[in-house]
Order: structure tokens, then sequence, then C-alpha cells
């Protein structure tokens, strides 16, 4: 009810006439342009929309449309975009300010730390890659911008239309089942411990034995050495030759199915392991391997309870988009203005004029 009262009060708000358009520099008269040079502005409740803010959002995803299109079906496709872009912007500036009737000078400050957090959050679940996190933004479509953009009307949103309907469990559950194979996955992975003897590598101290029966018979008395409790991870930097010798032979977490050959051959030795068990020697591709299996993780996924606060707050994020996205539709329905038309005819034309430039 509350939701519906404050929508219906921001529609109020447009249908009474906060919005005109207007070129800097001048006073807005009846037919609410005045040409001059520069960009046009939509006003909004005393503050300005400026075509160049529009333009430059969007100038990127449109120039291909209108470098391949006539005038006409150029405006076809891409007026539906800035009719989006233009109601986000406003339905921003009114949310503003109704949140700065009741939080005054204070709301900038929140809202900066609100995106910041969000940024940080964002960056950390591509494990602290800003990298990766950008290039994951220009697939949704978004920008480091746009993103802040985004969250500070959320953060808007969700003060001025609290969620305080409690989340359920069958909610809870619901939405865990839809997102549990993208986001909580456990992939299978083991981690080894392994010393690794390259037959090429052992040198010949019997003239009557050949480099692969020394192999197997360092192999051989190392194995019986680590069962009567000898450290392996010293045995290992005393004798393996593979790449992970100055760490014990302790590999990283890995997946099995990731393991070449000759290596491969140890993926199939963990499945009938557990943890703590050891096997070797074991032949492969001119290697000798005595592995000793660390820790396994079998496939499957994270349980709801490890997960439920980021359930819920999928859930509440949801809601919050919801809400604006209500909004939006609203803002999109009421303000049929002529000023916006002309606002949005204008932009197009610039747009299409400097695509074909």
């Amino acid at each position: 009810m509350r939701k519906c009262a404050f929508l219906a009060m921001l529609a109020l708000l447009l249908v009474v006439g906060c919005v005109g358009v207007y070129k800097p520099g001048f006073t807005k008269g009846k037919a609410g342009v005045r040409q001059a040079s520069g960009g046009f502005a939509l006003a909004v409740c005393g503050q300005t929309i400026t075509s160049d803010e529009i333009i430059d959002s969007l100038i990127e995803r449109l120039r291909p449309i209108a470098q391949v299109s006539d005038f006409e079906g150029f405006c076809e496709q891409a007026r539906g975009e800035l009719e989006q872009a233009l109601a986000d912007k406003m339905s921003y500036i009114l949310l503003y300010q109704q949140v700065r009737k009741e939080m005054g000078e204070r709301i900038d400050e929140a809202l900066e730390r609100g995106t910041e957090r969000e940024v940080r959050r964002l960056v950390a679940d591509f494990g602290g890659d800003h990298t990766k996190a950008e290039e994951y933004l220009k697939e949704e479509g978004m920008d480091w911008e746009s993103f802040e953009e985004l969250h500070k009307k959320l953060i808007l949103i969700a003060w001025r239309l609290p969620q305080a309907r409690p989340v359920t469990s069958s909610e809870l559950l619901d939405c865990y089942n839809e997102i549990r194979d993208e986001f909580f996955a456990i992939e299978e992975r083991i981690t080894l411990r392994l010393i690794d003897i390259k037959v090429a590598k052992v040198p010949v101290t019997d003239p009557n034995r050949s480099r692969l029966e020394e192999a197997k018979g360092l192999a051989d008395d190392l194995v019986k050495r680590i069962r009567a409790d000898e450290d392996f991870g010293l045995l290992a930097k005393q004798n393996s030759h593979g790449y992970r010798k100055d760490s014990g032979g302790l590999w990283k977490p890995t997946q099995p199915e990731s393991l070449a050959e000759p290596y491969d051959i140890l993926a199939a030795e963990a499945e009938r392991m557990q943890p703590g068990d050891i096997a070797g020697p074991i032949e492969a591709g001119g290697h000798i391997f005595i592995m000793r299996l660390e820790e396994k993780q079998t496939e499957g996924f994270k349980r709801l309870r490890q997960v439920q606060r980021e359930v819920e707050e999928k859930i509440i994020l949801d809601r919050r988009k919801e809400a604006a996205g209500e909004l939006d539709a609203r803002l999109g329905r009421q303000v049929a203005l002529s000023e916006k038309g002309r606002f949005i005819d204008l932009c197009l034309e610039k747009i299409y004029e400097m695509s074909s430039q």
C-alpha cells in the first residue's frame, strides 16, 4: 500500500507539470523549446537532465545501428532505449528529492558509501580481480558509472520503499534451487602431495642395473620410509624431480579431469583413496609417482544453510529491482508529455548526426 501511494505521488508530480524542455541560458516559454547553441536539457522538478548525458550513455551502442539505417529506421529501433534511459534519470531525481527531504545532506555521503560497498562486493565476487569484474559489467551492457547509478537508485528505493516483508522458507528454497547450479556448485577437487621421480634423471650407481631399475629401487625405499612415518614433505624436497618439490611436493587443489598425461593416472588413483592414504610406486610415462592424498572434495552443491544469507540478499535485491521496474513503467506511462517527446526527438537527431560524421 505504501509503495502504491508513493508511485501515485510520483506520477502526480509529473502530471502537474514539473517537466519541461529548455536550452541552457534561456527561459522556457509556452512552446517549451528555445533554439540556442549547446545541448538541450529536460527540467524535472527544478533539476535538469541534459541531452549530452543521455547521448553519451548511448552513443557507442546506437552508433552501429545509425550507420546501417536511414533516419526513420534508426528512430524506430533506438527510441525505446532513449525512453528507458530518460525514465531512469527522471525516476532517480524524483526518488532523490523525496529521500533528501527526510535525510537532508547526509544522503550524498550515504549513497557514496553504499555504492562503494557494492563495487567492492562485485570485485570480491571475481576474486579481487578488478579487470574481470569490469569485463562482466561490459557483458551486462554496463560500465562502472552505470553500475553505481543503478545501485544508488536501488538504495534510494530501499530507503523510500523498505522491503519489510520477511523472506519465507519457500521463497528461500525456490530461489536457491533456481540459482544453485550457477552460484553454488562445488567442483570436484583433490589436494595431493607428490614425489615425482623422473626415470631419466635418476643416477645409475650399479652398472648391473638399468636406470629404470635404479628408479624403482629408489621409489620402493621411499615408500618404506614414508610408511615408517618419515616426513613425506622432507623426502619430496630431497628426492622429487617435480615442479612442486620445494613445497614438499604439495600441489594446489586441482580438478582431477584437468590433469594431463602422465599425471591423469593420479586422478584415477585418487578416486579409490581417502585423505591420508598413500599410493605408489605408480609407473607412468617415464615417471614413478608416490602420492599422498591430502584432501578430497566431491562434486556437489553448497547446502542452503551455508548460503542462506546470500540467497536472502538475492531475493531482497530482486524485490528492489522489481520496485524499480514498476516505478520506471509508471513513469513511462504518466510522462507522455510533448516536452519529453521533443527531448527524445532531439537526442535521436543528434546521435544520428554524430554517427554519420
